[in-house]
């Protein structure tokens, strides 16, 4: 029987997901501003974060951060279970100013350092993301139960960025380096003939390489990124005109279709709705 429970307050977003019959066709690229912690639980699937792809098994945990592309790509189309969690990067300034627990998240390259095996943290996320508490209690076990993972990991994370734990993904090197050349000019002007020429590939072979990376097209993935940025952008009080522009949108209009698109909302009204 299939399984679905989710749940949002205070910035927080979580799910409970189980799937007796997944259809693989059906996880597309995703990207959003808030962190995300990722638990495999049970099913056939690789997961694809900024060209890394990563084996998932039972306790196969993933931390993506804001704007860090990500998508399942199921194996089998049978049971796919998981939980994940959202939260802002914000979530413990009030106790941890310098932002420390979230190093693991803020401190390191895109598609870098994601996968931890975390097998004793199932029954921890299994209880946070339960239906069977009051909001006031759901938040406050939901709350500990991120702080005591973050607290966790960071120790792993510090071992990693000080070289003394290898990576355990599969990176393909050049879909890695188009990706971070992406990355660093993401509000330049980019176009497949472009980045053909750069890389000397042919236009078919970029478009493959973004969709076996990202599981999307070059201008999807493109287009995603500044959405995000601009996103941010706006909310932090920049009027939608300059922010197109910053962002590298061509025509506003098209910059104002593409941003109601996925936010069910229009620029200004994303800026009224968080500028104080």
């Amino acid at each position: 029987m299939d399984f679905f429970y989710e749940h949002e307050a205070d910035g927080i977003y979580t799910r409970h997901v189980r799937e007796e019959k997944a259809d693989g066709s059906g996880y597309t690229m995703h990207i959003h501003d808030r962190c995300e912690i990722y638990y495999f639980i049970e099913g056939e699937a690789d997961y694809l974060v900024e060209g890394s792809v990563y084996h998932m098994k039972r306790g196969s945990l993933l931390t993506m951060r804001p704007g860090e592309v990500h998508r399942a790509k199921l194996l089998s189309n049978g049971i796919y279970e998981r939980v994940a969690i959202n939260f802002p990067v914000s979530l413990f300034d009030t106790i941890d100013p310098e932002r420390r627990l979230m190093r693991l998240y803020t401190d390191r390259p895109l598609g870098k350092f994601n996968l931890y095996e975390m097998p004793e943290y199932e029954n921890l996320l299994v209880s946070a993301c339960s239906e069977s508490r009051d909001d006031y209690d759901r938040r406050i076990t939901l709350l500990r139960a991120i702080m005591d993972i973050l607290m966790g990991l960071n120790d792993i994370f510090t071992e990693r960025i000080n070289g003394k734990e290898p990576q355990k993904n599969k990176n393909s090197t050049v879909s890695q380096s188009i990706l971070t050349y992406v990355n660093g000019h993401i509000f330049n002007e980019l176009s497949v003939p472009a980045l053909s020429e750069k890389f000397y590939l042919s236009k078919s072979q970029i478009g493959r390489i973004f969709k076996q990376a990202t599981g999307a097209s070059p201008w999807e993935y493109i287009s995603a990124k500044r959405l995000v940025a601009a996103r941010k952008m706006i909310e932090e009080g920049m009027s939608a005109k300059e922010t197109c522009v910053k962002c590298g949108f061509g025509e506003y209009s098209s910059f104002y279709r593409a941003y109601v698109k996925r936010y069910g909302e229009s620029p200004t009204l994303s800026r009224n709705n968080n500028v104080k």
